[in-house]
């Protein structure tokens, strides 16, 4: 059996897993579950190669749990309720030990079949663990979600993949046949994206492409091999993020050509168009936001329509909506006021709320000052008077600075008449 290199890698305990400290660490969640035998639901949500299915595989084998495994592409209801009851009548009723079904790609289930879960995991006939590459709050249903732990896994670091390409050199009974040198890494890692199956993948393809056996891997001889075997569009691959990547660079540059072009790409490569509109949605906001309110309406008025129509007519509205928020005025003015406050957070802790502006609802809340000295906007001429919403510590801070464009001129203009004497607009 020719089987793969990533897969005579696969880890089968957690002492042996590459990477994920904060899940698999000595403190991890995971860690700590297994130690107390109790394993909640969970989701796995991370890129592709990050290890959710050998997470899965790890947890039945050293919970010493029956393990069940579907796929959400070729899955139906008829095949969840079979491993449910395989999983009933395999001792999932009255043990703490109840079986593990993992499903892979979890977000490609229907709500109808997301529902057929329900059941099965709130009687604890079986712990779900479901692996997604997709955010889990947009693409599992609430009911599903509030049941599960969900976990981030984190794309591989530099020093992950090395250490996983030295492993295989040192481990891999097929590599050690081999007199195999590491010199240069930069390509390879690269290439894979952070994605450790990948990155396997390209390294074996490496050296079963050499007929030598001594081997020296350097990065001209990883993109002389390379080059020639990259797929023209992975959905769950490198391409899948360097595509989407340029597409949303291409609107923040207001080219709506390139823009029109990178969403073909994506289109013919069957990328999924609740993917393609959320990304609209969020750089609405990031990049176009107050400049031109309106691009964020017309973003989520395209997330609906193409979450009700689908392909193919859905290439339609994704175009209009791309076209025009290239063509929109751009300012990551409320991007970046949000980020300096959460930093402002960060470095300043609980600040207590400024008396003036706390609520009242008790006498004795009102006794001890609460509300005092607080000034109505509605009560004074043109609706303002100048007073201290921030706590003292951090009074007079400018955080959002509006940006270069028409509309949030007018927001400049608005701040530097009401804020004259205290913030400098």
């Amino acid at each position: 059996m020719n089987e793969p290199l990533a897969e005579r890698l696969r880890p089968t305990t957690l002492a042996d897993y590459i990477s994920q400290k904060h899940l698999v660490g000595e403190h991890g969640a995971l860690t700590q579950q297994l130690k107390s035998g109790l394993i909640p639901s969970m989701i796995f949500w991370g890129p592709p190669g990050t290890g959710k299915t050998t997470l899965a595989n790890i947890i039945s084998n050293e919970s010493d749990r029956p393990f069940y495994t579907l796929s959400a592409i070729n899955s139906g209801v008829k095949d969840i309720r079979d491993v449910i009851e395989k999983a009933k009548q395999s001792g999932g009723l009255f043990t703490v030990k109840n079986p593990i079904l993992f499903i892979d790609e979890i977000h490609r289930f229907s709500k109808s079949q997301q529902d057929s879960l329900l059941q099965a995991v709130e009687k604890g006939w079986i712990t779900l663990i479901g692996a997604t590459t997709e955010n889990p709050s947009f693409e599992v249903i609430p009911a599903l979600l509030s049941r599960c732990q969900v976990y981030i896994l984190k794309a591989f670091d530099k020093t992950d993949l090395e250490s996983l390409l030295k492993r295989a050199i040192e481990n891999d009974s097929k590599l050690l046949e081999k007199n195999i040198v590491l010199k240069e890494t930069k390509a390879l890692l690269r290439l894979s994206g952070g994605d450790a199956r990948k990155l396997l993948n390209l390294f074996e393809l490496i050296i079963n492409s050499e007929s030598s056996n001594n081997i020296v891997i350097t990065d001209e001889l990883v993109l002389q091999k390379i080059q020639n075997n990259t797929a023209r569009y992975d959905k769950t691959g490198e391409q899948h993020y360097d595509i989407i990547s340029a597409f949303i660079k291409s609107i923040r540059g207001s080219d709506p050509n390139a823009a029109v072009y990178w969403l073909a790409r994506m289109i013919e490569g069957g990328e999924d168009v609740k993917f393609i509109a959320r990304r609209l949605l969020i750089l609405a906001s990031e990049d176009i936001g107050n400049a031109n309110p309106t691009a964020l309406v017309i973003a989520n008025n395209t997330f609906q329509a193409v979450t009700t129509i689908g392909y193919p007519e859905s290439r339609i509205i994704l175009s209009q909506c791309a076209t025009y928020l290239a063509c929109s005025p751009k300012s990551n003015a409320a991007y970046t006021a949000i980020g300096k406050a959460q930093q402002l957070v960060k470095e300043t802790g609980d600040l207590s709320v400024p008396l003036d502006i706390r609520n009242a609802p008790t006498k004795l809340m009102k006794d001890l000052g609460y509300g005092d000295n607080y000034k109505y906007a509605h009560n004074y001429e043109q609706n303002f008077a100048p007073q201290e919403f921030l706590p003292d510590e951090i009074k007079n801070t400018k955080l959002y600075d509006p940006g270069n464009n028409a509309r949030e001129q007018v927001h400049r203009d608005f701040l530097k008449q009401r804020w004259k004497n205290k913030y400098d607009y």
